[in-house]
């Protein structure tokens, strides 16, 4: 049966998550029950990157099997049938066996700040009218990359068989309206780009310093860490696949 790669992007200010959830509306959700309407039958849909309520992607996939060929108005026809909120930017063919999830070799995340009260980023950036030293966030984000395990960042009741994670980019850089963080990675942790955003902000106010952060994270004790700041700041950007994966 041939294999289908959507790609989507959504607001997630009105979702409980990526991922089908019990009695709660979700992105996955919303658009499983579309496409089966579509299709006239169930489909069901397997995420790249789950992302956590509220939180935002500019790039995100699924993928699905289907027993027939793509109409070719699919995209307008099914984005027509989707709140204003979901958007379906593309959809390819693959192989049988590719998997969104397990063949994407990383993920990208920026998490947003604004400094200066903005009625238009309410809901897509963290208002953080509070001053902050660059430089001790940059020492900060370098100092994320020394290490491979981030317990101290994963909220409770997380089901994962390791928290290890390769992180590949960790940077603070000054954006047209306040700072962003980036951060790159082959995979995260249940709340884990919050984790880092928060406790790096105490650090960027003085409030702790270079070996109490380090303590923090060689503690693997998410008591430690600060989760304070609101999903509705962070962006899964990108996911990313090896090199020619899209081209066989």
């Amino acid at each position: 049966m041939p294999r289908f790669f959507l790609e989507i992007k959504y607001k997630g200010t009105a979702y409980s998550g990526f991922q089908v959830q019990h009695n709660a509306v979700t992105v996955q959700s919303v658009l499983e029950d579309a496409m089966s309407v579509y299709f006239r039958s169930k489909v069901n849909l397997t995420g790249s990157s789950r992302t956590d309520a509220g939180v935002h992607a500019l790039q995100n996939y699924f993928h699905f099997d289907l027993g027939g060929e793509i109409p070719e108005k699919f995209l307008y026809n099914i984005n027509a049938m989707l709140p204003g909120d979901i958007a379906v930017l593309g959809i390819r063919a693959m192989e049988v066996d590719a998997h969104c999830r397990f063949d994407a070799k990383s993920r990208e995340y920026v998490y947003y700040l604004y400094h200066e009260k903005d009625p238009f980023k309410v809901d897509r950036a963290w208002f953080y009218p509070f001053p902050l030293d660059k430089d001790l966030l940059d020492l900060a984000a370098g100092l994320i990359m020394e290490y491979e395990d981030f317990t101290s960042f994963s909220k409770r009741k997380t089901q994962v068989k390791t928290f290890q994670c390769k992180i590949e980019l960790s940077e603070w850089v000054r954006g047209e309206h306040g700072l962003e963080y980036r951060v790159r990675a082959n995979r995260f942790l249940r709340g884990m780009v919050k984790g880092l955003v928060g406790t790096m902000l105490q650090m960027g106010r003085g409030k702790i310093r270079e070996e109490e952060f380090r303590k923090i994270i060689e503690s693997r004790d998410c008591i430690y860490a600060d989760f304070t700041p609101p999903s509705h700041g962070l962006f899964l950007c990108s996911v990313h696949f090896p090199d020619g994966y899209f081209l066989s």
